[in-house]
């Protein structure tokens, strides 16, 4: 069985089954050379910073800590839409016959397309980012959008949906694995286009589109790591709900790094850690958490694996996490309020679980154990992906602000 640590809280999971030798094509830096073309052509379209936090490595006793700060991401606070751009472009090229390999951004906002693209309906589930960037692109190209949000969605983050682009937005009364499965039955039944990301059998092709869209944050990070003076990352820290993005970039960094892989840890929060669970089963197989489905960290509340990346997630992580609400609420903090000489990083709940549990394994006693199974020390180069910024401010000024979820 899986060597199993716990202390503060937190959970610990080391993979017996990693391999460097699992290397998806499908995520390469050529096979998404055409995912970066779409999104240059977008408006806003530039690589987000990679913010280089040199008074919180010296803190930490790490050589670096670098933050790629998807919260500048074409103005949606968010970097969802790098998917979902990719992925509605896809579906109305595969729609009208044109080839998606020439066709342009522009030739689909063309008025002699107008009339049919129009038509076209688009519907999704998302915690809130995802369906940001369905309505943003859907808005872009002339397109309707349906955007269904799970119970205690947050309205600000419902607002943000429809002030990015042209979808109306429902939240349900249902958790967001079963809204998952009312969309993809409406989908069905009204013949709408269904842009989800995550996958299961019979529904693969759109989420690769989506996955494939999130490889960009991977190869513009490398490129500016190069730039800043370092070859590559020693570890990285990659939050998952289902898997979606986290399977994405692990997928690239193994096909940019091969057997140089480096350490990267998934983290879940403990009440809703499908990803932990299904290595936990050491079965091979995808598995459904079993906690209370309760976390501030919206975006990350997903019971189910994402089939296509589960797979990725199961052979190329090193190690696997849950963690308490408490330790997001850490990392907002810690990048909020940065060591001196660093930039500060505005980041939301989903955003923050990476640098807050980096953060504890590096200063807290208790968390040794894992510091050392991990191999952080002097010579780390930690990448961490801020894939939200202050998706829900008022949340954000009580957790930044007044130290809300303080405890372990």
């Amino acid at each position: 069985m899986p060597k199993e640590y716990t202390a503060s809280g937190i959970q610990m999971l080391e993979n017996p089954r990693f391999t460097a030798e699992t290397t998806p094509e499908f995520l390469s830096e050529q096979a998404t050379g055409p995912v970066r073309r779409w999104q240059a052509s977008a408006p806003g379209y530039a690589p987000t910073p990679l913010v280089g936090l040199s008074g919180l490595a010296q803190t930490l006793g790490v050589r670096a800590v670098l933050v790629k700060d998807e919260s500048k991401r074409f103005g949606l606070n968010a970097f969802k839409g790098l998917g979902g751009l990719y992925a509605l472009c896809r579906v109305v090229c595969e729609h009208l016959g044109l080839d998606y390999r020439t066709a342009t951004l522009a030739q689909l906002q063309q008025k002699s397309l107008r009339p049919q693209i129009s038509q076209m309906v688009f519907i999704t589930t998302t915690d809130g980012n995802h369906g940001k960037g369905v309505s943003w692109a859907a808005g872009m190209l002339g397109c309707k959008a349906h955007v269904y949000m799970p119970k205690g969605s947050a309205p600000v983050r419902a607002q943000a949906i429809r002030d990015a682009g042209s979808a109306e937005v429902t939240i349900t009364d249902m958790n967001y694995d079963d809204t998952v499965r009312y969309t993809a039955a409406l989908a069905k039944e009204k013949g709408w286009f269904l842009v989800q990301d995550t996958s299961w059998p019979g529904y693969e092709q759109v989420p690769r589109w989506i996955v494939q869209g999130y490889t960009t944050m991977v190869y513009e990070a490398l490129r500016q790591m190069g730039q800043q003076g370092f070859a590559a990352p020693t570890h990285v820290f990659l939050q998952a709900g289902v898997g979606a993005m986290a399977g994405g970039v692990l997928g690239a960094l193994a096909c940019s790094c091969g057997k140089a892989l480096p350490c990267v840890s998934i983290v879940e929060p403990c009440e809703v850690a499908c990803i932990y669970a299904s290595a936990q089963k050491a079965d091979g197989a995808p598995h459904a958490a079993c906690g209370s489905g309760e976390t501030m960290m919206a975006g990350l509340n997903c019971a189910e694996p994402c089939g296509i990346t589960w797979p990725i997630l199961r052979d190329l992580a090193r190690f696997y996490f849950a963690c308490p609400d408490s330790v997001s609420a850490h990392g907002m903090r810690v990048l909020a309020d940065p060591a001196p000489g660093d930039a500060p990083v505005i980041s939301g709940e989903s955003g923050a679980v990476g640098a807050g549990l980096l953060s504890l394994l590096c200063t807290n006693a208790a968390l040794q154990p894992m510091r050392s199974a991990l191999g952080l020390g002097p010579d780390s180069v930690v990448l961490l992906l801020n894939t939200e910024g202050d998706t829900d401010p008022q949340n954000y000024q009580k957790i930044v602000g007044r130290g809300a979820h303080s405890g372990g």
